[in-house]
This record gives C-alpha cells, sequence and structure tokens, in this order.
C-alpha cells in the first residue's frame, strides 16, 4: 500500500537519497556526539565540545555513505520494477543484494558476493516483516462471521449463576 504514496521512478531516487543522507547524519550525530563525549578530556565543557567537534568531523561522512547507498539502492530498485513490470518485495530484496555488491566492489570479487548476500538477506527480513506486520495489522479489519462471533459478556454472568458466590467462590470459600 506505501508504494502507491511514493514518488514515480525518477524522482523517487532523488527522494530516497536525501532521505537516506539525513538519516545518516542524524543518526551519525547522536552516535559521533556520544563517542566524542566520551573520548574527551574530564569537565562538562571539554566534554561537550569534543562531542561537538566529533559530530562536525564524522556525521557528514556518514551521511554521504548512507546517501551513496541510498542512491545506488533506489537506482536499481527503479531498474528492476521497470524490467520486471510490476512492484513487489523481490525487487528490493533484488536491490538489496545489488546495492551491498556495488558498494563492496572496490574489496574484490569475494567481498562483492558476501556483501550482495548479506544485502539481499537484510533486505529481506526487512520485507518480510513488514509482511507480517501489515497481514497481522490487516486482521482487525476483516469480515466476521455472525456465527463465530463471541457471546455478549453481559449474558456469560447469568448463565453462570450470580446468587451463588460469584467468580471468586472456590477461591474466597
Amino acid at each position: 500500500m506505501e508504494e502507491y504514496a511514493r514518488e514515480p521512478c525518477p524522482w523517487r531516487i532523488i527522494d530516497d537519497c536525501g532521505g537516506a543522507f539525513s538519516m545518516g547524519l542524524i543518526g551519525g550525530g547522536f552516535f559521533n556526539m556520544i563517542g566524542g563525549a566520551r573520548n574527551a578530556p574530564r569537565g562538562i565543557n571539554r566534554r561537550l565540545l569534543g562531542g561537538i567537534v566529533r559530530v562536525k568531523e564524522r556525521a557528514p561522512l556518514l551521511g554521504g555513505q548512507f546517501a551513496a547507498w541510498g542512491i545506488c539502492f533506489s537506482t536499481f530498485d527503479c531498474t528492476f520494477a521497470h524490467i520486471r513490470g510490476k512492484e513487489d518485495p523481490w525487487n528490493s530484496i533484488m536491490s538489496g543484494a545489488a546495492a551491498g555488491a556495488v558498494m563492496a566492489a572496490r574489496q574484490g570479487p569475494k567481498n562483492m558476493v558476501g556483501s550482495a548476500v548479506v544485502g539481499g538477506i537484510l533486505l529481506g527480513l526487512i520485507e518480510g516483516m513488514g509482511i507480517l506486520m501489515n497481514n497481522f495489522a490487516s486482521q482487525a479489519y476483516r469480515p466476521m462471521d455472525p456465527r463465530m462471533a463471541p457471546e455478549d459478556p453481559v449474558g456469560l454472568g447469568e448463565q453462570q449463576g450470580e446468587g451463588e458466590g460469584g467468580m471468586m467462590k472456590g477461591i474466597f470459600g
């Protein structure tokens, strides 16, 4: 369902690149702030300054790495969607594997294969969890057979006999 709310394919690549850069920048900012503060000398001012310096140095780098992966993934996703003629989870799984392989191309073919397997498995897990969550959430909106509907809880108390001690009769005498 969320696939229909996304941008069309040429613009989706730029949109996903910007989103990935933002996620990497914000996440890198948090983690580098903590790391910089932990490795700084004692004192609140020095720790705060150490965290800020590390964020300024390393958070944009992590944002750029996320953006590179995002643009690579989205390019493959659009390519597979165009070749196959449909949008489904297999496009994302294949795109994750292809993006993992391309991002590890400088380390050689052995690392490319390993990275492709990891990327495909991770995207498969993500897509699988999305499908499971979607099916679980849609259970509430499925029509129910009136014969299988639960009984009215008000009527249950009358059937068991109200004047005989109630529900806690066996526990408290």
